[in-house]
């Protein structure tokens, strides 16, 4: 029998992800033959990490913190979304040696939010806290979704400042008012969906947030999930708005990613039904 394809996920740490068990889910359910390990790669070693695993026959991988910028460095070609973040999430390995970028982030994102928690995001003013890695990767599609307002937050505002510059010509092209606001000047504004694309989640510490931040019926997302989004999910319920974590992108992400390599749209939805229910059981 031939040997199956091999994809990964590079990251360090890395022992925590969830990736392996997705993509096993997504290539039962679509017939592919493919294996799919979780890869430490040492900071400052990613490109040696990566040419090990090209040697052994890599098709494709997804790569997380702390390499999202070297991966994109890596590739020969990159996508748009890849290429206005700075930073890749998803390659895809050629026989010819070629390797392309591409960030599925975004994609995942605007999925989970557009699908399943059903909140368009046309016409409506979105707020998007954070201008790290995360945010970068997110933000020309959601300019893609056409919301009437996109406004990004930031501790340090000349971060927020060069990601909206960045993408200012896609904003125009898209006719998306495209700003960056001190957190101060949120109080004055209301917003329909708030997005949480800062390492708060991480750390556990709580964000200064004004209460008057969320219109009614607003959606509250997180992409972290599990615990480390329960403080910011937390604040927001208090505040009366819906709240979602970042369960949903994590695996949208990944079926972008699967038909990137695969070119066969796995079933996202069941298998995040699933994820969730073995997570609860503690089998995933």
């Amino acid at each position: 029998m031939q040997s199956p394809d091999l994809y990964c996920v590079i990251g360090n740490p890395i022992a925590h992800s969830r990736s392996p068990w997705i993509h096993a889910r997504f290539a039962e359910l679509t017939g592919q033959h493919l294996a799919y390990e979780r890869v430490l790669a040492p900071e400052g070693g990613f490109a040696r990490t990566l040419a090990d695993l090209v040697a052994r026959g890599l098709r494709g991988c997804n790569v997380t913190v702390p390499f999202k910028h070297d991966a994109a460095m890596a590739a020969s070609t990159l996508s748009d979304r890849a290429r206005l973040a700075g930073a890749a999430n998803t390659l895809v390995l050629h026989p010819d040696g070629r390797v392309h970028a591409d960030n599925t982030d975004g994609l995942g994102l605007v999925a989970d939010i557009v699908h399943g928690a059903g909140v368009p995001l046309a016409g409506r003013a979105v707020l998007l806290l954070g201008a790290g890695g995360a945010a970068a990767g997110v933000l020309a599609p959601l300019i893609e979704q056409q919301p009437r307002r996109l406004v990004l937050s930031n501790r340090t505002h000349a971060r927020a400042q060069t990601l909206v510059q960045r993408h200012a010509d896609l904003a125009a092209l898209q006719k998306v008012e495209l700003l960056a606001l001190e957190q101060q000047s949120l109080a004055q504004q209301g917003f329909d969906v708030v997005v949480n694309a800062t390492a708060s989640s991480l750390s556990g510490a709580a964000l200064a947030l004004p209460a008057q931040l969320l219109r009614p019926g607003a959606l509250a997302y997180d992409m972290m999930y599990g615990p480390a989004a329960e403080g910011f999910l937390a604040w927001a319920r208090a505040q009366g708005a819906a709240a979602r974590d970042g369960l949903g992108m994590l695996v949208q992400q990944a079926a972008a990613a699967f038909a990137l390599w695969r070119g066969v749209q796995p079933p996202a939805g069941q298998v995040l039904a699933e994820l969730r229910s073995a997570m609860a059981a503690g089998t995933a």
